[in-house]
């Protein structure tokens, strides 16, 4: 688990993050929800240790994310950026980078490694891409992809910003199922999104933040209930009871 504990963090000349507490648990997806620029990518680049903190403690299974070597966070927290390059190789090359921390330089690929990858674009059901070149792929391809990547690295935590963004409705119901496939095998998943809705339908926690603190943390329900969700948020979701749960709608 993670644990972020008065957690402090930004820029040169300009805080974003201020007094953080929360807890990234196993077996969960979070959402981290927000309008821009309330510092929702800095929290996750922050816990990954790709910007220092200000002040306040991130622990990663009690110890400190400080005390920690970059190849030692990677083996415990794969993180998906909102934007990322793409690089002309194939899907399968591309998910083998994913076993970068478990290798020394230069890196000589093990059976166990091709293993891992192919497991992993089995699980997200893109075992066909493999061989394809990735700029030729779709975007809701590229994302598994990405997330057979995160996979692959075998990861106790995994981080993702935005996920969902510019993919059709259908990629992004299968992210998030796939995000849910994750946390019910015992990963924290902690995603940052836009979509209300699919935060609500999808995450078993969610984390409102507004001007660099957390307004509001909970359970869909209890931030449906709360109010602090259109306050911040400026608008408003109507909910209808399902076979499968309450989903959310705009009204």
């Amino acid at each position: 688990m993670i644990e972020l504990k008065n957690l402090r963090a930004g820029y040169p000349g300009r805080p974003v993050l201020e007094g953080i507490d929360l807890e990234f648990r196993p077996g969960q997806v979070l959402a981290i929800l927000g309008p821009n620029g309330c510092g929702k990518s800095t929290l996750l680049r922050t816990v990954n240790g790709l910007l220092p903190k200000s002040g306040g403690q991130v622990l990663l299974e009690g110890v400190p994310i400080d005390a920690l070597s970059p190849k030692q966070i990677a083996q415990k927290i794969a993180y998906l950026p909102q934007s990322r390059s793409t690089p002309s190789i194939t899907a399968g090359r591309m998910v083998l980078h994913g076993r970068f921390p478990y290798l020394s330089y230069p890196r000589h690929y093990r059976a166990e490694d091709r293993e891992m990858v192919r497991c992993a674009l089995e699980w997200v059901g893109g075992l066909e891409l493999a061989e394809r070149p990735l700029p030729e792929l779709s975007g809701g391809q590229r994302q598994k992809v990405y997330l057979a990547m995160a996979l692959a690295q075998n990861t106790g935590t995994i981080l993702m910003d935005e996920p969902t963004t510019y993919l059709d409705v259908s990629c992004q119901l299968e992210v998030m199922e796939l995000a849910r496939r994750l946390a019910e095998e015992g990963r924290a998943v902690v995603m940052v999104l836009h979509d209300l809705t699919l935060a609500m339908r999808f995450a078993h926690r969610a984390a409102l933040l507004c001007q660099g603190r957390v307004q509001q943390v909970g359970t869909p329900e209890e931030l449906y209930a709360g109010g602090t969700l259109k306050q911040v948020m400026g608008v408003s979701l109507e909910r209808v009871r399902t076979p499968a749960g309450w989903r959310y709608f705009y009204p």
